[in-house]
């Protein structure tokens, strides 16, 4: 079974993440990897701390000669801004020892004050350096090996904002082939005019010192039909993709297909019709209000779902009240180095979740210690439907 665990804080020496369950002989190289990050680093409105946060990587173990050995995956993502000055070395050294500067007044919105009362601490640090959505990297590390698996069943994940503020795109959606060209959009939105509307959003929000958040849409095709389970309610696919998805930092809703929508039409209209494609011999679907899952199901169709993101708890211009957690005074929560927005990096990250979800499922129903013997039972599972 596929899963994986990540560590390290946003101002330390790195990031590292181990996957297991990878079978043996998934073609992998850094570059792979490199890209992934490179892609979640994209995005109007990021700040400067993406210039200086180059995700340097490197695989440890579990790969040999550019594939998987059926072992324990660790890749390591070394922080360079630590190591190319002195700035943080004391504040987050290992060694015992203590801060000259904690951070008291806690972000209203973000992990800090819950973290410092469930553990105990004085400074938030202790919490946000861990909270912070730098942890991110080593999910899509993580999720670029899931995507590699995925590719060899013929599965493509991608994302694109359809939502930035106010801002709307079109309903237009992209297949896997204009992936390059939803990268290549300044807010990763598939819709031109869409695009120009929200990069004049974000452009408000910066002059504010204020921030945004959004709406993303994750779209997985060539999944098969069957991932998942109708049998236990942990089992059930789009539980499992909400559950991953929502653990995204700043992500409060997520939605499965036309799950909001359909939630106010009548059942006649809520439902994907179910015909005969005499052609292709399979059962077929033309719309995607389920969002390719049904019963907890894959469906064969076309996997839809959308992240909601809120703005940034971290403003350029502090002016969210707050309590200063040592004094009990009121106060303005500080400030750290900040985004006006990450939804569309959020996008990419939200592809590594549904990626990591799909990738975990076909293994459980496909099974095989290699990726040939994986295809082969994947292959002969096509061939019996429908």
């Amino acid at each position: 079974m596929l899963r994986y665990l990540t560590a390290g804080e946003s101002h330390g020496q790195g990031l590292v993440v181990i996957v297991e369950g990878l079978p043996a002989g998934l073609p992998v190289t850094v570059e792979d990897v490199q890209a992934e990050l490179g892609r979640r680093r994209l995005g109007y409105g990021r700040g400067p701390r993406q210039r200086f946060e180059v995700d340097e990587l490197t695989l440890i173990g579990g790969v040999r000669h550019g594939r998987t050995l059926g072992s324990p995956v660790a890749i390591e993502i070394k922080n360079t801004e630590w190591f190319r000055s002195d700035k943080w070395h004391a504040e987050m050294d290992p060694a015992p020892g203590k801060t000259e500067s904690p951070l008291t007044q806690v972000r209203p919105g973000h992990a800090d004050l819950a973290g410092m009362q469930k553990y105990g601490f004085t400074d938030a640090r202790d919490v946000l350096e861990r909270a912070s959505a730098r942890e991110t990297a080593a999910r899509v590390a993580a999720g670029a090996l899931a995507k590699l698996l995925l590719r060899e069943l013929d599965v493509r994940v991608l994302s694109h904002v359809v939502q930035m503020g106010q801002a709307l795109a079109s309903g237009a959606r992209p297949t896997f082939g204009d992936l390059a060209v939803v990268d290549d959009s300044p807010v990763r939105c598939f819709d031109p005019e869409g695009a120009e509307a929200m990069i004049l959003e974000i452009k408000a929000a910066s002059k504010d010192g204020d921030s945004l958040g959004g709406v993303v849409e994750v779209l997985a095709e060539g999944v098969p039909v069957g991932l998942g389970s109708h049998v236990h309610w942990d089992r059930k696919l789009d539980a499992l993709i909400a559950q991953a998805v929502m653990s995204i930092q700043a992500v409060k809703g997520v939605e499965i297909g036309d799950g909001f929508d359909v939630a106010g039409r009548r059942g006649s209209e809520a439902h994907d019709a179910i015909r005969w494609d005499d052609a292709n011999e399979q059962y077929r679907r033309d719309t995607t209000l389920a969002g390719g899952i049904e019963g907890g199901m894959s469906t064969g169709e076309l996997i839809v779902v959308r992240a909601a993101m809120k703005p940034l708890a971290t403003l350029n211009v502090p002016v969210l009240e707050t309590v200063d957690t040592a004094t009990k005074e009121a106060a303005l929560s500080f400030k750290e180095r900040t985004d006006v927005t990450a939804v569309p990096a959020m996008g990419v990250v939200a592809e590594t979740m549904v990626a990591l979800v799909l990738a975990a499922e076909a293994q459980r129903k496909f099974g095989g210690d290699s990726v040939d013997e994986l295809v082969r039972n994947a292959a002969a599972f096509r061939a019996t439907l429908p």
